[in-house]
């Protein structure tokens, strides 16, 4: 690392998460002005009154302060905000299958039976997805053609009444008005797939297959760029499928010209789409398929359907009833549907056993969720959603139509499909409610079994809140509630996974094996089923007019819109595919400067964009400028969520390499009470003879125990890369926004902690080594009392609970001693508690599980640090509960964090 100089300063650029943000929030001032972008991804700074940017507060590091200009990336317009971002939730279920090719186990390039398996899963995803578009565009035709055109506006029919009988008797008009809609849907579909992010910076990624394992983060997260020969694929079996709904289904054969070319043109669409593979382009097969599927033949395939869909529109047939072709085709889909989803869910199970090798070593928690299978259930959970939109639009349609209709008027018909839909949804409803209650009671009965006192404080707990037993009591709950969301979070997809298994059985049951229908069921269907209509519309409506309801319906785009179009072309453009070029652009800009520092930090969200976009500027800079290059992560997924999720796009192999590559220079914030982030480099954490112990990533490239946790002057436990923060904050601290109560996922940046991380990322300052206090240390000497601050009140003292890491800057009195043979109880009563270990199993882990030279080493830095403390001696392990000293404060002393409100008043 470059050594700093006197005109040294750092740029701090920050990426906001999920939900959005504004450019005051994210750089933490009163005013923000746009300083570089193009009004989508905007670069932000603070400003003035007169709205001029300015510089950032200055920058603590160590015993100096460097300048600091305070930068942020506002993305959030490119998910939400307007009725066409808005109408994006229509196509979630595009998204969801897209995201499920993003989710596969990662290919062992070495073994040829896995490339097979993988190539196969990839292409099944991709057939699925195009499933899911002809579906909705079949279920879209039955409602406009058959519902509308053949049924309520039929000649004679009650429905509608209000139409005159003329314009009923021409039957081209019928048809025209009613596939016009279903004509503009797949041009908008069109339209959406073509639609991509203007980025700004220059364009220095290229291909890489989206399942081979990169070596960095991110690595593959690039566009496809068999997109354009996709897009053409599903149009043209949109097309085709509108023409098979009025012809009468793809199985009943038909000597008319366009019943053959539609066929024709559904098998061109589903093998191109299976063949249509490998993006890097290193297989002789995916050149070919390349080639013939040009530009001039996309066209001549979408113009192709264009002509079929006009030539039904004009010469439709008899409409005077029910389409017979409605009910094949929609049957026909379905079944193809609920086939490839099988076979993806079992062809998963050997290629994640293939797979396994490279997360076998790791830790439990570390492994990918299911064992790398948790792309069936989003693909399930995709087509149950698109069968539900459409259904549920169909139902509410005639239940809408319906409402006036005369006695004895005959009632509008759907395809007997739809009754299969709603036992389908009636059946998932009962079985997630049952599903709910059980939990319900799980929760109830670990409730009553904790009795009425509760589960006591655990270690990590009270040694971050040592001296505050309110803010342990309020932490505690917290961090138990946030650690049951992380850890259970993927079991609600395998638990839709296996609800939706039951209902297709059902389903299917009730369909060909003579079971007797339950009108019951299938009204709960219906009622689920418009409701999910119904809520789904007037969402879309709340989002396009206000801007709260917009944010929150963004969630779902942030989430899956991150993810390039792969398996599904018509979802809306990938917002990655801009703002990390632009982030990496951005700090190379600044780079360019010999004398500044650039760090990223990326919070929630924004901590995968900022990593991928540090990644991307590892490899491309050149040594010298990659020494001032940090990162910083708060409330960050990177260990609990992406790569168990996504093992093929960030995996755990790849963050060891990154971590080796930024050493030190990759910081992490993050809290136990934060249900949606957590750890990044640590993991297997345990306290210790009164130390926070671990095992983690190192600078040096390999993962394995670290030096025991030191405490910072505001109170966190640094732990490796991750600095654990109190929450609740300790403070007031002066001169620094102070948020009271539990903040769990919000407000890193108004941690103190944040600008400390900052300073170690930028590389001007480094954690203090030797800063934990041992279990049980030799009588320490006596310190006469000081006088007692006026503030005090007579008597008050801090009594920490639990051993505080050394974060008091002086000796300590009346430190107890446990010899020998002294049990907890004899403890207990020298001003001790016992501490309960927050993990199952044995408290006091073996001989070999202990980092003993993190412990030999973090003794002699305590006896060069800390001269009135001698070095720690070798503990044996003992079977007894953890008991941490109770250290009292000298009388006039103040600990570091309470230093600042005491010196100086807290509204200065």
């Amino acid at each position: 690392m470059q050594v700093p100089g006197p005109d040294t300063r750092v740029v701090e650029l920050r990426v906001h998460g999920i939900l959005g943000t504004t450019g005051d929030e994210l750089t933490d001032s009163v005013a923000s002005v746009d300083v570089a972008g193009d009004g989508v991804g905007r670069i932000m700074r603070p400003a003035d009154r007169l709205l001029r940017p300015v510089p950032g507060p200055m920058l603590n590091a160590g015993d100096r302060s460097v300048p600091r200009i305070v930068e942020g990336y506002v993305w959030g317009a490119m998910t939400s905000g307007g009725l066409a971002k808005a109408t994006w939730a229509l196509l979630f279920p595009f998204a969801l299958a897209n995201m499920a090719h993003w989710m596969l186990p990662p290919t062992r390039t070495d073994n040829v039976i896995s490339r097979a398996l993988c190539s196969l899963l990839r292409a099944l995803l991709r057939i699925s997805a195009l499933l899911l578009t002809t579906l909705m565009v079949a279920q879209l035709t039955v409602v406009g053609l058959d519902l509308v055109a053949a049924q309520c506006l039929a000649p004679g029919a009650q429905c509608m009444a209000y139409v005159p009988q003329g314009l009923r008797e021409v039957d081209v008009l019928r048809s025209v008005v009613m596939l016009l809609p279903v004509a503009l849907v797949v041009l908008l579909m069109h339209r959406l797939s073509t639609v991509s992010w203007n980025v700004s910076a220059p364009k220095k990624d290229s291909p890489q297959h989206s399942a081979m394992a990169p070596t960095m983060p991110g690595g593959n997260v690039v566009s496809d760029p068999d997109t354009p020969a996709l897009r053409a694929l599903h149009v043209t079996a949109a097309l085709s499928t509108v023409v098979l709904v009025a012809l009468g289904g793809p199985l009943s054969f038909s000597f008319d010209p366009r019943w053959l070319v539609a066929v024709a043109l559904l098998v061109v669409s589903v093998v191109g789409t299976a063949g249509l593979d490998d993006p890097a382009g290193m297989r002789e097969t995916s050149k070919v398929f390349r080639a013939v599927l040009g530009r001039r033949t996309r066209q001549v395939l979408m113009s192709a359907g264009g002509v079929l869909v006009a030539s039904v529109a004009v010469l439709p047939g008899e409409l005077r009833g029910p389409l017979p072709g409605s009910g094949a085709t929609v049957d026909a889909i379905s079944a193809l549907l609920v086939l490839t989803c099988v076979a993806v869910a079992l062809l998963l199970l050997p290629a994640s056993l293939l797979a396994r090798s490279s997360w076998k070593s790791s830790p439990k928690q570390l492994r990918p969720w299911a064992g790398g299978w948790m792309s069936a259930p989003v693909l399930m959970l995709a087509v149950m959603l698109g069968h539900g939109f459409g259904a549920g639009l169909a139902l509410s349609v005639r239940q809408a139509l319906e409402a006036p209709r005369p006695t004895g008027a005959e009632a509008l018909q759907l395809p007997a499909a739809y009754d299969d839909v709603t036992i389908f949804w009636g059946t998932a409803v009962l079985l997630l409610a049952a599903a709910l209650l059980v939990a319900a009671a799980w929760v109830l009965v670990q409730r009553f079994r904790r009795g009425e006192d509760g589960d006591p404080v655990p270690d990590e707990v009270a040694l971050l809140h040592a001296g505050r037993a309110e803010d342990q009591q309020k932490a505690a709950k917290a961090w138990k509630l946030a650690d049951l969301q992380r850890r259970y979070a993927h079991w609600l997809f395998l638990v839709i996974a296996g609800v939706l298994t039951v209902s297709t059985v059902a389903t299917l049951l009730a369909r060909f094996a003579g079971v007797p229908e339950l009108p019951w069921l299938s009204a709960i269907g219906v009622l689920a089923l418009a409701g999910l209509a119904v809520g789904l519309l007037r969402m879309v409506f709340l989002a396009a007019t206000k801007r709260e309801t917009a944010r929150y319906l963004g969630v779902l785009a942030d989430l899956a819109l991150f993810w390039p179009r792969e398996a599904h072309p018509v979802v809306p453009p990938c917002y990655a595919l801009k703002v990390i070029p632009e982030l990496a652009d951005r700090a190379a800009e600044h780079l360019s400067d010999p004398n500044t520092r650039v760090v990223l930090v990326g919070h929630s969200q924004g901590s995968l964009l900022a990593a991928v976009a540090a990644a991307r500027l590892l490899e491309t800079l050149p040594e010298q400028d990659r020494e001032r290059l940090g990162l910083v992560t708060a409330g960050s997924q990177l260990q609990w969520a992406y790569p168990r999720a996504f093992p093929g796009v960030v995996p755990h192999s790849a963050l060891r390499d990154l971590a080796g590559r930024m050493g030190e220079r990759w910081r992490s914030l993050c809290r136990g009470t934060d249900p949606l982030g957590g750890a990044v480099t640590t993991w297997n954490r345990q306290v210790y003879n009164g130390m926070l112990i671990g095992v983690g990533l190192r600078g040096d490239g390999t993962d394995g125990p670290l030096p025991a946790a030191t405490r910072g002057p505001t109170g966190a436990l640094v732990l490796g890369s991750d600095h654990w923060l109190p929450d609740p904050q300790r403070g007031p601290f002066s001169c620094r926004r102070w948020v009271p109560g539990v903040l769990g996922h919000s407000d890193y940046s108004g941690d103190p902690e944040w600008d400390r991380a900052v300073a170690m990322a930028a590389g001007l300052e480094r954690p203090v080594r030797g800063a934990a206090l041992p279990l049980s240390a030799p009588e320490a000497p006596q310190i006469p009392s000081a006088p007692e601050p006026r503030s005090a009140k007579p008597g008050a003292e801090l009594a920490p609970r639990g051993d505080d890491g050394g974060s008091i800057g002086g000796p300590v009195e009346e430190l107890p001693q446990r010899t020998p043979g002294a049990t907890a109880e004899a403890v207990r009563t020298g001003r001790t508690r016992t501490i309960r270990s927050f993990r199952k199993g044995p408290q006091r882990p073996s001989e070999a599980e202990v980092p003993q030279q993190a412990h030999e080493e973090t003794a002699e830095d305590t006896a060069e640090d800390h001269t009135e403390l001698p070095a720690q001696q070798d503990s044996e392990p003992r079977s007894e509960p953890s008991v941490l000293p109770e250290i009292t404060e000298p009388r006039g002393r103040i600990a570091p964090w309470e230093r600042g409100s005491a010196l100086r008043p807290t509204d200065g």
